[in-house]
């Protein structure tokens, strides 16, 4: 067995890197993880352990690295899952943290990361839509926002989806009249929109509104999302009442339909958190080796939704080290709220609400209700995640079971982990696209998603064959590049394409030139009956050809596996298209903003015109400069 030979630790960057041996056994893991102790400090920081290739198996954090990762050489101590992952660690990184809240921070920063395959995961990482009312303008506009917080304004969430979000938007157009247009629709109008019509804006846009009256709909719009919707309802009442009183009946009737709007989205809250102010609750269950965790979002004593997550690489992990674990990577991104509720005392908790609190730059405290409005708030939660953990049971249960019916169907050895699905789009050759869609037993993966610019390298864009073939050249190719061993999960065991046998040949001969032979490919056609829906064909490799009856519940699922893929490469193809449409000739040539592209188009008319134009002409045009002009020809007449 060879000895590792530690690296000097790096004193500037607070890191260091350690090799180990890469025998595949359990003595060599424990070996590379003792010659870290060697050198390994008495702080705070977060440890990377890596198997032969560099791969990251698992990050952890540590109040004394040292001692904590000395705790991995007592291989008796350890369970069965943290044996496994010793013996296939070879190396580790080590990095220094000024305390213990700085490491659980960096710890769930690179969770996210790398997705390390013995770390708990959040795998539903989708970010969060929050409603943005932006203040950079004299008539703010509210709008849904996701990703970064770089607009000026405030922000409202996160909300649970989308739905929630829209939900909340009707009613602030209903109750605040708020416009929702952009900046260029608001600055070119006329004339009211629709929405004034319909009493959802106020039409600011063409000064039926001044900027004192909108600055106050926007402060009760405020009001509203602080959770201070009883005193917009009197300010709404008391108005309504001086209106009926001054006998301005057209002014009262507008009160009283927002008025009515308010009292109906206050009804409408389906979870009593009144009372509770701003909070996040968590619940936690467990059944057959699976986790639930529900989360309801409150806000100003007001519902915003609430979301199912169910974490992977669960098994034989404390549920306090998954809810802990959950709660550091769900927080990565979304802003926590002042006060977590949980449904049990967390070992870390403290230390979490300190680090969460650190982050967000405002104290976060977790507790577990007792009593009162809290406590029924979290035994509904708790309900939740159990219904929610009960239903995702027989899902899964049944997706087993299809998934083993596929393989009977196809031949394969063992039920498929990884579905690829391939199909393309374009309208006489123009705009080609191809997609890929992916699904296994959670279901689809949509993070995994990819889709094609068909640029005709090796084939005609209008001929689906030669799409086809391109398609499967660029992502086997790459595949092979990244992992020529073939042991990456991103290998599939099924592709399913849609089309018969020339698609299917075609994709076949492109997987042997590249070496390929145990991949299943599945040709999927309408058949005889084309445009029945039951009556498709599946092309095999060999030539057979098979058949389902029309409620057989694997036809059912693979007709929603190639309607994903048409769904998703369909729009793939309208994205490109708008694009192509918005498209001029002048993008092309460099150095012209759009400025002077609108000049030189609105001085000839089109693109056409500028390309045929004369150097002496280009010169005349309004804003185009000696040199600009010759750039302009250049590009055009260069030979």
């Amino acid at each position: 067995m060879s000895t590792p030979t530690p690296d000097r630790f790096n004193e500037e960057k607070n890191t260091f890197t350690i090799r180990g041996s890469e025998t595949p056994d359990l003595d060599a893991g424990v070996a590379a993880i003792r010659n870290v102790l060697k050198t390994l400090p008495q702080r705070s920081g977060v440890y990377r352990m890596h198997d032969a290739k560099g791969d990251i198996l698992y990050c952890g954090k540590a109040r004394s690295l040292k001692q904590r990762v000395a705790n991995y050489t007592q291989i008796k101590q350890l369970p069965k899952r943290l044996q496994r992952m010793v013996s296939q660690t070879r190396s580790m990184t080590i990095v220094t943290t000024n305390n213990e809240a700085e490491a659980l921070l960096l710890e769930a920063q690179l969770i996210k990361r790398y997705r390390p395959a013995y770390n708990v995961l959040l795998r539903d990482d989708k970010s969060f839509p929050f409603i943005l009312l932006r203040s950079d303008t004299d008539f703010p506009r509210v709008q849904k926002h996701r990703g970064a917080r770089r607009a000026v304004g405030n922000y409202y969430g996160p909300f649970a989806s989308a739905g929630s979000v829209n939900n909340t938007l009707n009613a602030l157009q209903k109750l605040f009249l708020l416009r929702s247009c952009t900046d260029g629709f608001f600055k070119t109008r006329d004339r009211p929109c629709l929405l004034y019509q319909i009493k959802r804006c106020s039409a600011p846009c063409v000064g039926r509104i001044d900027k004192d009256g909108y600055a106050e709909l926007v402060g009760d719009a405020r009001d509203f999302l602080a959770g201070k919707s009883t005193k917009v309802q009197a300010k709404l009442g008391a108005q309504m009442q001086a209106a009926a009183e001054n006998m301005d009946f057209e002014l009262a009737a507008l009160l009283r339909d927002r008025l009515k709007a308010l009292t109906f989205v206050q009804g409408t809250q389906a979870i009593n958190a009144e009372g509770v102010g701003d909070a996040d609750v968590f619940a936690l269950a467990c059944k057959d080796g699976l986790i639930g965790i529900q989360a309801f979002f409150i806000r100003g004593g007001q519902n915003w939704g609430h979301r199912s997550f169910f974490p992977t690489h669960t098994a034989d992990v404390p549920e306090d080290e998954v809810m802990t674990s959950f709660l550091t990577q769900f927080y990565e991104e979304v802003p926590p709220a002042r006060q977590i509720l949980l449904d049990r005392e967390l070992p870390e908790g403290e230390l979490l609400g300190q680090a969460l609190g650190d982050a967000a730059g405002y104290k976060v405290v977790l507790s577990i209700p007792q009593r009162g409005d809290r406590r029924r708030l979290m035994d509904q939660a708790k309900r939740n995640a159990i219904e929610a953990l009960e239903r995702r049971l027989a899902e899964s249960t049944t997706q087993a079971k299809l998934l083993r019916e596929v393989a009977e169907l196809f031949d394969l050895a063992e039920p498929p982990n990884r579905i690829e699905v391939y199909d393309n789009s374009h309208i006489q050759g123009t705009n080609a696209v191809g997609a890929m869609v992916v699904a296994g037993p959670e279901g689809f993966r949509k993070g995994q998603y990819r889709k094609w610019n068909i640029k005709g390298n090796e084939a005609q864009t209008d001929s689906d064959v030669g799409m086809m073939r391109e398609v499967f050249r660029r992502r086997f190719a790459r595949q092979l590049e990244e992992a020529p061993d073939r042991d990456a999960d991103t290998w599939p065991d099924l592709v399913l394409i849609d089309g018969g046998k020339p698609q299917l040949g075609a994709a076949k001969a492109v997987l042997e030139d590249l070496g390929i032979e145990d991949v299943c490919l599945v040709g999927v056609a309408k058949g005889a009956f084309h445009g029945r829906e039951g009556r498709e064909v599946f092309h095999l490799p060999d030539g057979q050809e098979r058949m389902l009856p029309q409620n057989s519940p694997v036809l059912f699922y693979l007709q929603r596996l190639r309607d994903e893929v048409h769904r998703f490469v369909i729009g793939a193809h309208r994205e490109k298209r708008a694009k192509a449409i918005g498209a001029s000739p002048l993008d092309e040539v460099p150095g012209i903003g759009p400025a002077r592209k609108k000049a030189l188009l609105m001085h000839f008319g089109t693109g056409r015109a500028v390309r045929n134009a004369s150097l002496d002409d280009l010169k005349k045009a309004p804003g185009v400069s000696a040199g600009v002009a010759q750039q302009v020809y250049d590009f055009y007449h260069a030979r």
